[in-house]
């Protein structure tokens, strides 16, 4: 059964404040749901498609890859090629070997990447980066960011002195604050938020134990009819436990046991503290909904812009799939033309080894 449209139906010019907000609310928290629900099924769609359609394409990309070292291995043992030459195949040898390795798991290149890599082994290459990230890592985020900003003005004692320094103040202000009498004002100010927050969990508390009184399964004889009201009161249970004023509502309505005349005339105290759930609701929709964009961000590489809804998703991954398709159709032509010393050579007098960032 599709959930109940909760809304008051009044003329807008007739509705108040707050009816106006509650409808406004209840819109937005329908249409966030809505979009959630399509996007985890389009999420799901791709993630089927992706080892159906992509993993196969990877796997050709990685195995062209793999021949592209070979040859350029069998290129830089060959007599044929320059003192130069051999440098940039060295370079693009352990480059890609690297890439197969890290990317692909394909460990048998290893020996390949040792042979032509002046850093080391490839284990412990990757060895002395950890050990340099979880150096780095110990100090944390902030520590690299105000050392990078103030290296050229201080040294690293000077800031460290100086961040104790306000460390300790910061701290003695906050026990100077706590230590002083409140005020009046933010004495009532308390008083009033507490007295909102008693009253908005009475308020939701009320028409849970309304569906509580009505469908408690543990009243009834009947197996059929038992079953019918455990599965409501897991869905009541469900609602309340997230303080999700909206669905309790919509249950209530789907179950009769309130009409669109109750939703029409509920008080505006009710619809007050309503609001302010509705709000909250809206808010951890909102940061559910970005998460999710988050993960097909990161799973796809893609713009922020294109993944921003279901069929921007879609179309990234079909824009993803043809890319590797073309990808994979040139690294074949390419491999091809590679088989000849001459056309290696023409290759390698185009190509420039890329400066070392560090």
């Amino acid at each position: 059964m599709s959930a109940k449209i909760v809304q008051i139906t009044k003329a807008k010019a007739e509705q108040t404040k707050s009816q106006k907000e509650f409808n406004r609310l209840v819109q937005k928290i329908e249409t966030l749901e809505k979009s959630i629900v399509e996007y985890r099924e389009t999420m799901t769609k791709i993630q089927q498609r992706a080892l159906t359609e992509l993993e196969p394409l990877r796997k050709q990309y990685f195995e062209q890859r793999a021949q592209l070292v070979y040859r350029f291995d069998r290129a830089h043992d060959s007599p044929f090629f320059k003192k130069n030459e051999k440098k940039k195949l060295a370079y693009l040898i352990q480059d890609i070997a690297f890439e197969l390795i890290d990317a692909a798991g394909m460990e048998e290149f290893k020996p390949i990447y040792d042979k032509y890599s002046p850093e080391g082994s490839y284990d412990a290459v990757v060895e002395e980066a950890e050990r340099i990230n979880n150096m780095f890592s110990a100090f944390g985020a902030d520590f690299g960011e105000e050392f990078g900003k103030h290296y050229e003005k201080k040294s690293e004692n000077q800031e460290t002195t100086q961040h104790q320094a306000a460390f300790g103040e910061q701290h003695q202000s906050r026990e100077q604050r706590n230590q002083r009498p409140k005020t009046q004002k933010q004495l009532n100010r308390e008083a009033k938020k507490e007295l909102e927050t008693r009253t908005g969990t009475k308020a939701v508390r009320t028409i849970y134990l309304d569906l509580v009184k009505a469908f408690h399964p543990d009243r009834d004889t009947d197996e059929t009819e038992k079953d019918r009201k455990t599965e409501i009161m897991q869905r009541v249970t469900e609602a309340y436990e997230k303080n999700d004023v909206l669905a309790l509502l919509r249950l209530q309505l789907e179950l009769e046991r309130i009409d669109q005349s109750h939703i029409e005339t509920l008080a505006e105290t009710h619809l007050k503290y309503y609001n302010k759930i509705l709000r909250e609701q809206t808010k951890e929709l909102e940061e559910e909904y970005q998460q999710l964009q988050l993960q097909a961000l990161a799973l796809g590489g893609q713009s922020a812009y294109l993944i921003s809804n279901p069929f921007g998703l879609e179309f990234a991954f079909n824009q993803q799939v043809n890319e590797f398709k073309k990808t994979v159709k040139n690294l074949k032509k390419d491999l091809k033309d590679l088989q000849h010393d001459e056309v290696v050579r023409a290759f390698l007098k185009t190509y420039t080894i890329p400066d070392q960032e560090w």
